[in-house]
């Protein structure tokens, strides 16, 4: 089941009453970086290539076709009992973007980044609310300990 958006709120912070949503929470753009070289993923690691910061210009991200890194302004809890989705805000998707993402596990803290893929070009002031956490209930059997807890923090 997922949880109602002021329970989700209790796990994000900072978070405003317009980010509470009856589902789910807006998470606002904080960052943007271009993909410079390869990244590997291997069977016994993985290696996050090199990144360029996008600069806004007067707080706007110009964005070309392509793929982008997008943080979070937000920092995310996921609390025991649960597990975390991260989903594109539908004014996203109208203007020719989507953000991919990845299952949060239990026991995650950080601040996230998804992948913005831009396929028409697209101005995203930062700041602006473009995507939604929300938390499901989950059982598992351990809580996350892996490389990104802690990110950005």
């Amino acid at each position: 089941m997922f949880r109602a958006g002021a329970v989700v709120a209790d796990n994000v912070s900072p978070v405003s009453n317009e980010q509470v949503q009856p589902n789910g929470v807006d998470l606002t753009l904080d960052a943007v970086k271009k993909f410079d070289e390869p990244g590997v993923l291997g069977r016994d690691g993985k290696k996050v290539g090199a990144r360029v910061t996008v600069e806004p210009t007067e707080s706007v991200y110009r964005l070309d076709p392509g793929s982008y890194a997008a943080t979070y302004g937000e920092r995310i809890s996921i609390p025991e009992g649960h597990v975390g989705f991260v989903l594109p805000r539908s004014s996203l998707m109208r203007n020719g973007a989507m953000l991919n993402t990845a299952v949060w596990d239990a026991g995650y803290e950080g601040r996230g980044e998804g992948l913005l893929r831009v396929g028409h070009p697209i101005r995203i002031e930062a700041g602006a609310r473009f995507a939604q956490f929300v938390l499901a209930e989950a059982g598992h059997e351990e809580t996350y300990e892996g490389s990104y807890q802690g990110e950005r923090l």
